[in-house]
């Protein structure tokens, strides 16, 4: 669908959905973003709904500053997928056995590995630059100085909340690996950090709204930010990277290497910041909720627990900031999620998905979210669909 433009403050707002769908609170933070004295434009993806610090599904392009509030806790939070040889004749009828290995395999909630993972012991893991890496750990902020071994440790680990390891097979019965996960407990303590110093700044005390506060280019607080979300950015690639090659193991191992293979690496970050150019002017995209759908760009468009994941490749549209949506979005908060479902409905809205059908996991259930066929069709100019995945094995924490 075309977008529509609503009136903002300084910029107009363009939306890839029709906002009379987009709850009040959420409007207002996207008012309150367009208002902002460096705001040079703002795209809103189909699955915009309300979040801490900005609107989920929105894109903000700043001239010389950047609010890591917008950017939120889990910098670096993505997705990333990969095909294999295997087509569903070579699955067992039980998933449970793989799922249980998967889980072995993978920390998740809020687990760690006992031991931080070396790359040159996980078979197919080429992650370049890996101690080289850790090396800036010193230079990252004071107040994490302690958290190298909790880094070292959780790098490999899935998290909890929307976070999943899913095995999953497209229309032509092809098997696919598919994870969502981010910077993990590093990524969040440098957040709140330094969200916590931008609000005290003096250009930030009259804003609209105190979570918008930002740092601006040429200042000590912002090149410290930029190296310090850079480099969370880089920590929650490389932990997708290793949990892939992790799950590619435990597939492999189940399966045998003649029979399984391995295609290209999918890979997208869908909360992280940009230096980008358009119209000639630099910017800093803030992509908050949304992935990057540059022309040839190949992204990962998840929905919920059953209701299926889009490969997908972007078209380049530079009115989007060469954006699209990150997933399907929340329809419902998570509170509101327990309060409204049963762990009966859970099971049959999962029915046919090897996973957890407990109370644990309810807020997650697939009627939190909004339709993922909808989200998909207002975003036809955005992205061309590559493969149509469906789970059979959704692993959470």
């Amino acid at each position: 669908m075309p977008y529509q433009t609503l009136e903002g403050g300084r910029v107009p707002i363009r939306m890839w959905t029709d906002p009379s769908t987009v709850e009040d609170v959420a409007l207002e933070q996207l008012q309150n973003v367009s208002r902002l004295p460096w705001v040079e434009g703002l795209a809103v993806m189909p699955d915009v709904h309300y979040g801490k610090g900005a609107t989920v599904g929105s894109v903000i392009a700043m001239r010389d500053a950047v609010s890591p509030a917008a950017v939120g806790v889990d910098i670096g939070c993505g997705m990333t997928a990969v095909k294999s040889s295997l087509t569903v004749e070579d699955l067992p009828d039980d998933l449970s056995g793989l799922r249980s290995r998967l889980e072995k395999a993978i920390p998740v909630g809020r687990g760690s590995h006992k031991d931080p993972v070396d790359p040159s012991g996980v078979p197919g893991l080429r992650e370049r630059g890996w101690y080289e890496f850790w090396t800036e750990f010193n230079a990252l902020h004071k107040g994490v100085q302690g958290r190298l071994g909790k880094a070292r440790s959780q790098i490999g680990s899935l998290g909890s909340g929307n976070h999943f390891m899913e095995l999953c097979a497209d229309s032509e019965g092809s098997i696919w690996l598919v994870l969502h996960s981010g910077s993990r407990n590093i990524g969040k303590e440098l957040a709140e950090r330094h969200v916590e110093a931008a609000r005290k700044l003096p250009h930030n005390q009259d804003l609209p709204d105190p979570d918008l506060a930002v740092f601006l280019t040429g200042t000590e607080q912002m090149d410290a930010y930029r190296h310090d979300l850079f480099w969370a950015q880089e920590y929650a690639r490389r932990n997708r990277a290793v949990m892939m090659a992790l799950a590619q193991n435990v597939v492999t191992r189940q399966f045998g290497e003649k029979r399984c293979k391995w295609g290209e690496v999918i890979s997208c970050h869908h909360n992280y910041v940009a230096e980008e150019t358009y119209g000639g002017v630099d910017v800093l995209v803030t992509r908050k909720g949304a992935i990057r759908a540059g022309r040839g760009d190949l992204g990962i468009i998840p929905g919920s627990m059953a209701t299926g994941t889009y490969i997908v490749r972007g078209l380049g549209n530079e009115l989007a900031y060469n954006s699209a949506s990150h997933g399907a979005g929340r329809r419902m908060s998570r509170n509101k999620a327990r309060k409204t479902f049963t762990v009966q409905d859970l099971e049959e809205q999962t029915r046919g998905v090897e996973c957890r059908k407990d109370g644990g996991v309810l807020d997650e259930i697939p009627g939190a979210y909004k339709d993922l066929e909808s989200v998909m069709a207002e975003q036809t100019d955005l992205v061309e669909v590559v493969a149509h995945l469906r789970q059979l094995i959704c692993v959470k924490g």
